[in-house]
């Protein structure tokens, strides 16, 4: 454990009622006076040297004294702020009465991704922002101690392994096996539906494989994922695009019920000069190549990066910050992050940008690329940029960066990274006919089943939303699958053909 949790007083111990309705009898001001605890954490003069997670797992003992500091208000604001409704509450009361599988059951209710939920949702804006104790001290560790209870559920085998149910004769294409495709597939198939996942990659997982690197999710838990889903019945089909491989009217034609969860895997483009130079990297190409080996990847992604002396990652989302910590772990001997608004006006996690400051990076902030700087052979070898003061909000509600007038200079760099955002393939509204489409490419969908403007056709996660959150792709994943259902037990599955 660290030293300020090893050292931390010892607060007179609060004990737990017996029974579940006596949680509304617990002694809040005393559980106030707990002491916050977190599991042991890597140095980062250490964790630059391997991939490893950052923090280790809670111990038995300090994750029952965490979550005691639960107050089990009645309001439970925590739970209504989770995208998926967690009990957490009831998940943090079983914890700390040492039962560790019942509050991973409770998690397991709502999520089929709690161990990767805990470890990547942004528990800062969602449960524990909205955490009761966090008004007077820390908030509960709520995300960490999602992961301690599921994983450690899992390592001790008391997991029980899924059940398959009878069949209903019922059929579901899932293009996409990221975490709105899991959330389809898996309700589904626990309710005797033949599901058929398809992905492009050579091996499932989307996001949770290929988008983020080892250091924040481990893959083992990726792999056992798969390895449920096929106990459920659940056939993959890996390097696969649909569209290209397999046309989407054949799906259309082959299944009862279609859903698209296909994510927003272009990146976003800079439209600067000499942007397509080499030692130029889009952020997943940079991502996949740093974080996997070769036999998981595309044959067109498979040469190793070369190596980096100094690197420079362009966004200011949770992405870049995958990014410069990946570039910091393959040796670089600089790494700035560059981002055109200041770190109020950023959007990923302040524990990511605290993880990579530690970690050596450096961020200049109120500064916009221009230009990449090219040598002789026409490789990057900088970036030229200006800097920015801040206007009036723009239609995001923040502040609008304005250049400078005079303030350009030049950053050295053999690798430059674009990490300033993803947008859905455009391709989709020429394979999905008869499927309604936002200006921005995104899928238009009922809110509330997940309906495209085609009959039998679904859609959600990323595609739906732009780039977001495993839990808010796990949230439409779930409406889906209930649109789904009530589809074919009502309207029935009808023509997926598409419409004029």
């Amino acid at each position: 454990m660290p030293d300020d949790a090893r050292t931390a007083p010892a607060a007179e111990r609060v004990s737990a009622p017996a029974t579940t309705s006596d949680r509304s009898q617990v002694d809040r001001k005393a559980r106030l006076r707990i002491p916050a605890l977190l599991p042991e954490k890597q140095p980062a003069g250490e964790r630059v040297g391997n991939w490893d997670e950052v923090y280790a797992l809670f111990d038995p003992d300090f994750a029952a004294k965490e979550a005691e500091r639960c107050i089990q208000c009645p309001a439970a604001p925590c739970q209504k702020a989770c995208p998926v409704g967690n009990d957490i509450p009831g998940a943090l009361w079983l914890l700390e009465q040492g039962d560790i599988d019942g509050a991973a059951d409770i998690f397991r209710e709502t999520s089929e991704l709690p161990e990767m939920c805990g470890r990547l949702c942004p528990q800062e804006r969602l449960c524990e922002g909205h955490c009761v104790v966090g008004k007077k001290a820390a908030p509960v560790a709520i995300g960490k101690l999602e992961t301690f209870v599921t994983e450690r559920q899992r390592t001790h085998g008391t997991l029980p392994p899924p059940q398959r149910v009878p069949a209903n004769g019922l059929s579901v294409a899932v293009v996409g096996t990221g975490p709105a495709g899991i959330a389809c597939a898996e309700r589904l198939a626990r309710e005797g539906y033949r599901i058929v996942m398809f992905d492009a990659w050579p091996e499932p997982g989307g996001i949770l494989l290929y988008g983020i690197p080892n250091f924040k999710q481990n893959k083992p838990a990726v792999e056992r994922k798969f390895r449920e889903l096929a106990e459920l019945g659940i056939e993959v089909v890996t390097g696969t695009h649909i569209g290209l491989d397999i046309p989407f009217e054949r799906l259309a034609r082959d299944f009862d019920a279609v859903f698209l969860a296909t994510g927003a895997p272009v990146g976003a483009r800079l439209r600067v000069p000499n942007e397509d130079a080499p030692g130029v990297f889009e952020a997943t190409e940079f991502l996949v190549r740093a974080n996997l080996p070769a036999e998981q990847l595309p044959p067109g992604r498979r040469e190793p990066l070369p190596p980096i002396r100094r690197a420079i990652v362009v966004g200011g989302g949770d992405t870049s910050m995958d990014c410069v910590r990946s570039a910091a772990r393959l040796g670089a001997e600089s790494v700035t992050l560059v981002y055109r608004r200041t770190e109020a006006e950023m959007q990923g996690r302040a524990e990511e940008r605290q993880h990579a400051t530690e970690e050596g990076v450096v961020t200049r902030y109120l500064t916009t690329p221009l230009a990449v700087l090219i040598d002789e052979n026409g490789r990057a070898r900088g970036l030229r940029c200006q800097r920015m003061t801040l206007g009036e909000p723009d239609d995001t509600g923040r502040a609008r960066p304005e250049p400078v007038a005079g303030s350009e200079f030049d950053l050295e760099a053999d690798a430059i990274v674009i990490a300033i955002g993803y947008n859905v393939d455009p391709v989709w509204g020429e394979e999905a006919l008869g499927v309604d489409r936002d200006r921005w490419d995104r899928f238009v969908v009922d809110p509330e089943t997940m309906r495209t403007s085609r009959p039998g056709i679904f859609a959600g996660g990323d595609n739906v939303n732009g780039a977001d959150l495993v839990v808010t792709a796990l949230e439409h994943g779930h409406l889906a699958a209930d649109g789904i259902r009530d589809y074919l037990a009502g309207d029935g599955p009808g023509s997926l053909a598409p419409t004029d």
